[in-house]
C-alpha cells in the first residue's frame, strides 16, 4: 500500500468521530425542545446548559477534523 493511500484511509477513519458529534447535537436539541415544552418558564436556564453542551460536542467534531487534516497534510 502506498503512503498516500494510507493517509487517505487514515483521514477517513479519523472523520468517523463527526458521526457521533452529529448524533450528540441532535440528542441535545431534542432534549432542549422537550424540556421547554414541559416547562416554558425554565427556558433561560435550560438554554444556557444546552449551548454549553452544544459547544462541547461540537469541539469533538473539530478535533476529528483537525486530526484528519494533520494525517492528510502532515
Amino acid at each position: 500500500m502506498e503512503l498516500d493511500a494510507a493517509k487517505v484511509i487514515g483521514a477517513g477513519l479519523a472523520v468517523i468521530g463527526v458521526i457521533g458529534s452529529g448524533v450528540g447535537i441532535g440528542s441535545i436539541f431534542a432534549a432542549f425542545i422537550t424540556a421547554v415544552g414541559r416547562n416554558p418558564s425554565a427556558r433561560g436556564e435550560v438554554f444556557t446548559m444546552t449551548m454549553l453542551g452544544f459547544a462541547l460536542v461540537e469541539a469533538i467534531a473539530l478535533y476529528a477534523l483537525v486530526i484528519a487534516l494533520v494525517i492528510l497534510f502532515g
